[in-house]
């Protein structure tokens, strides 16, 4: 396989992908959240909130919005994420304009706390599938990435403080606690979910072994479990003599196979097991950031590190 047919293989699956988890989070909003009336945050609550104060037509003003504020934010953001925002709105628009007419009222109904739970796993969910596919949705992401930019306030916050106000100001309109609470536990436990889809679809686990085998517990991880070993030198300071330290990194499914093979090789051997949140390189995830830099590219196989959601 080529190059060019790998990337765009990648590329396709991407965007498979990035249409199921828009189509969930579609679904999770029309069908669970905008017949209860709940105003909830990023420029999807603002379109419902324009919806449920003059009728608008959700869909279409949740792409007016973000073409407005694309259009602000361009040179703060860059093509690539005007391309990818545009794309993932698209989307969106078109799912949400589908699917808004089949539910007129909740799929549970008098179960108003019911539905923002699952309206809130759904949407957490769609949205955590498109953040892994490299995705973007646009919304309030393109005001943090403009304050972000020009200010020492953090993406998250100013993210955080935006879905809030959108949120609260569902008051002016329907004058009630209930829903702003609503609101509220809605956006906790949507980033919950996304959180949880981001974090487990990367997460790995990182093995140090010490034992008088350590060659032998090598090659089989290597023939066995197909993963890699890196040889440490150390010193056990008890007894002041050199030792090999196996150093191990596989997925975290992957973690009970590697346990059975160093224990069946060497029931005496030192085992410690570390949760790493992110593993980048040949035969984990593929590094997908963007550089500034004209340099030539690195070669991914030989990249490793971790990413700061």
């Amino acid at each position: 396989m080529t190059e060019s047919t790998r990337k765009y293989l990648n590329w396709a699956k991407d965007y498979v992908m990035i249409t199921l988890g828009l189509f969930c989070y579609a679904f999770g909003f029309t069908a669970f959240i905008l017949p209860e009336k709940i105003v909830i945050g990023s420029v999807t609550g603002l379109s419902a909130l324009m919806h449920y104060w003059l009728d608008w037509n959700v869909a279409i003003t949740y792409y007016a919005i973000n073409i407005i504020l694309l259009c602000i934010a361009f040179r703060s953001v860059g093509k690539q994420f005007v391309l990818r925002t545009i794309i993932g709105a698209s989307i969106s628009t078109i799912l949400i304009g589908f699917l808004q007419p089949m539910f007129p009222t909740p799929i549970i109904e008098q179960q108003t706390f019911m539905n923002v739970i699952l309206g809130a796993v759904l949407c957490g969910l769609g949205l955590g599938v498109v953040f892994t596919h490299n995705g973007s949705t646009g919304g309030t992401d393109i005001i943090a990435a403009m304050v972000a930019k020009y200010s020492t306030v953090s993406f998250g916050r100013t993210m955080m403080y935006c879905d809030v106000l959108i949120i609260c100001s569902s008051w002016l309109l329907f004058h009630s606690i209930d829903k702003i609470v609503y609101g509220l536990i809605f956006m906790v436990i949507y980033s919950v979910a996304a959180d949880r889809v981001i974090n487990n679809t990367r997460q790995s686990v990182q093995f140090q072994i010490i034992s008088k085998k350590w060659q032998e517990i090598a090659d089989n991880i290597i023939q066995e479990a197909h993963r890699g070993c890196t040889v440490l030198e150390g010193t056990g300071w008890y007894t002041k003599a050199p030792v090999k330290i196996l150093m191990v990194m596989c997925r975290k499914h992957e973690s009970v196979h590697i346990f059975r093979i160093i224990k069946e090789t060497d029931r005496e051997a030192i085992i410690t097991q570390s949760n790493v949140n992110s593993v980048y390189g040949y035969g984990f995830d593929e590094l997908k950031v963007r550089t500034h830099s004209k340099k030539p590219a690195v070669n991914e196989d030989t990249v490793t590190g971790t990413q700061q959601e």
